[in-house]
């Protein structure tokens, strides 16, 4: 009977919204050498110094994601696809920067959503025991500040303050019925922490950047449910745990063989190893079995972004760019949970705008595809799982399509 405790598992690379700006998502992402509007904030905070007066670029970035599950042919449910249940997602931005008249100083607020996912399977996927849904909305609030110290190079910093809420249930027993069974967790909390960057434009035609972000650890405070019917009723719990989202750090180089070409290539670095174990701390004794303080074991890895960008700039302000993103799995297989489901992913994008005196939009379309990975060997990362003798082994393929739409205005 000691097999009562909670699987909390997160979303890996695919809780990651990279996607900030119409023009960074169009170039594939790959613009922290360039940097060039104001989500430069996110972006790498030394790119605002090249802004002039007052700038404000806002955006929704919508998507369509469609991560697929096929059990093990050993499997009793061998043979169907398994499809997540809500599968569209919005996320906007919002950046303004200004820059002093008199001294080489801009300022800058970004309000966006670094991370976001919410994932609910099916009751009869056969892994309903190691999780069924998780959701995690996340908020950031970012000042930052830009110097140009000449020679062509630009310093930024900034303070990150950011808001997390997440709701994580999976089943206690391998099916929802005769008897109800069940556990949830959900908190919420505050956590501070802060970005850099660099830019430097040794020639016309070159352009080196890099910008890190730390971690951000927060204190997720919020209460437990659960039941398992006829042995345990019905019960709430106040409860907390610990999580330490990733630091990253990103590499560019853009070159410009002429005014009107902009090629980037990107690296970026995203420690995922800050989740390893969590411990989930009830703070009053559960009903026995249930454990007061419940470990899950996630041990993710840390893992590579790599991008490539192309814009073409025409007359008249427009310009139309493409880019490739490959984003490396984070998870592996040990502790393989459904709600990550990560695995290699490619994106590829293609998009068109203007910059105009005053008015700039950039609007980009962007497919995302996960080829077949195929999970053997994987151990529940807590004590149901176990119990019923269910896991997470199966495989996993991946579809998105995205569109993201931003808007600037110069005054």
């Amino acid at each position: 009977m000691a097999y009562f405790a909670a699987s909390l598992t997160l979303f890996a690379n695919g809780m990651r919204l990279v996607s900030q700006d119409g023009f960074a998502a169009s170039r594939g992402e790959a613009f922290v050498a360039t940097a060039d509007n104001p989500s430069a904030i996110y972006y790498n905070p030394a790119g605002i110094a090249q802004s002039q007066g007052d700038e404000v670029r806002f955006g929704l970035y919508g998507l369509y994601l469609d991560p697929t599950f096929e059990p093990p042919s050993a499997a009793p449910n061998s043979g169907n696809t398994y499809h997540i249940e809500n599968r569209l997602a919005a996320a906007p931005q919002f950046f303004y920067t200004h820059a002093l008249e008199k001294v080489p100083l801009s300022l800058g607020l970004g309000v966006y959503a670094p991370y976001g996912a919410g994932v609910s399977w099916p009751e009869d996927t056969g892994f309903r025991s190691v999780a069924t849904e998780g959701k995690l909305t996340y908020l950031r609030f970012n000042p930052v500040m830009a110097v140009e110290l000449g020679c062509g190079v630009s310093i930024g910093a900034g303070v990150m303050v950011d808001y997390g809420d997440i709701k994580l249930e999976q089943g206690l027993l391998r099916t929802a019925r005769p008897f109800a069974n069940n556990f949830k967790f959900e908190g919420d909390g505050f956590s501070v922490g802060y970005n850099v960057g660099v830019l430097w434009q040794p020639h016309e035609k070159v352009s080196l950047g890099a910008t890190f972000r730390s971690t951000t650890s927060f204190t997720m405070d919020g209460h437990t449910e659960f039941e398992q019917q006829p042995i345990i009723q019905p019960t709430r719990l106040k409860a907390e745990a610990d999580f330490e989202f990733p630091l990253t750090v990103v590499f560019g180089f853009s070159y410009r063989p002429t005014p009107g070409w902009n090629l980037e290539v990107n690296a970026d670095y995203t420690d995922w190893s800050s989740l390893g174990t969590i411990l989930l701390r009830q703070k009053s004794p559960p009903p026995f079995p249930v454990q007061q303080n419940i470990p899950v074991r996630l041990e993710w890895q840390a893992s590579w972004n790599y991008s490539f960008g192309l814009t073409r700039y025409l007359e008249r302000g427009w310009r139309v760019s493409a880019g490739y993103l490959f984003n490396e799995n984070s998870v592996p297989d040990t502790y393989y949970s459904p709600l990550a489901a990560d695995l290699d992913r490619h994106f590829f994008s293609f998009g068109a705008g203007r910059q105009g005196q005053r008015f700039a939009f950039d609007v980009v379309y962007q497919f995302g595809y996960g080829p077949a990975h195929t999970v053997t060997g994987s151990t529940p990362s807590s004590q149901p799982g176990l119990f019923t003798g269910q896991t997470a082994d199966g495989t996993y393929q991946f579809i998105s399509h995205a569109v993201l739409v931003t808007l600037g205005l110069r005054f």
